[in-house]
């Protein structure tokens, strides 16, 4: 951060102003909007609490879906277990439920409800 400063005294410093880091284990960040998906794989992902305000710094590799793309296969296996978990079916009526609602996966555990 500042150059010419121990890491260990910074540390010392951020704490007695409150501020805590923690490091969050986690292998891939999807930021959802209107227009499309930013998502980031690898991430290195920092959680910063500072006077009870919680921020995130995340870093990695990232890439762009845009609205309306046919989700990845890995996205279909998750949404579908989902889906099964909080309804408790089986998995041709997660399945089902999830074509039917276009791929929306709030829709589909509702319908399901």
């Amino acid at each position: 951060m500042f150059p010419g400063i121990n890491p260990k005294k910074m540390q010392a410093m951020m704490k007695q102003m409150g501020i805590a880091q923690q490091e969050i284990d986690a292998n891939r960040v999807v930021i959802e909007s209107d227009d499309g998906n930013i998502i980031i794989n690898n991430p290195s992902i920092v959680k910063i609490n500072m006077q009870g305000q919680e921020n995130f710094q995340i870093s990695g590799d990232i890439s762009e879906e845009e609205a309306g793309e046919e989700p990845e296969e890995d996205n279909l296996e998750e949404d579908i277990k989902t889906i099964m978990e909080k309804v408790g079916c089986i998995e041709e009526e997660a399945k089902a439920a999830y074509e039917k609602a276009d791929g929306d996966l709030a829709e589909a555990i509702l319908n399901l409800s």
